[in-house]
């Protein structure tokens, strides 16, 4: 079996410090890639700080960490289903954050 996973660094990013802004990003992501969503965990660092989050699927995962002092975000989105549409998630997470790409790749990912 094969799985795909894309790595994306995020530039000219907002709302980073934002928590439920964040959640709601995720979730919205999720949705748009096909994926069943499991639960979504937050951290964040503070008032004006990053936030880590991960939306846990039954597929996989889909993962963010900001930093909004330099307005960049790290995603992550690993899922193992033909069905699933890597990019339609990414594409969600960039509207959300108002952000462009600043690098990205897709890696297989074989198990089973």
């Amino acid at each position: 079996m094969i799985g795909h996973h894309l790595i994306a660094d995020l530039r000219d990013a907002q709302r980073l410090a934002d928590a439920a802004h964040i959640e709601a990003c995720l979730i919205a992501a999720a949705a748009a890639a096909g994926a069943t969503l499991l639960e979504v965990r937050l951290h964040s660092f503070g008032v004006g700080q990053g936030v880590t989050g991960v939306a846990l699927l039954a597929e996989s995962h889909i993962s963010i960490h900001t930093w909004p002092e330099y307005g960049t975000a790290c995603i992550d989105i690993f899922l193992c289903a033909k069905t699933h549409d890597l990019q339609a998630g990414l594409d969600t997470i960039l509207a959300w954050l108002d952000a462009r790409i600043a690098r990205s790749t897709v890696v297989e990912r074989t198990f089973g």
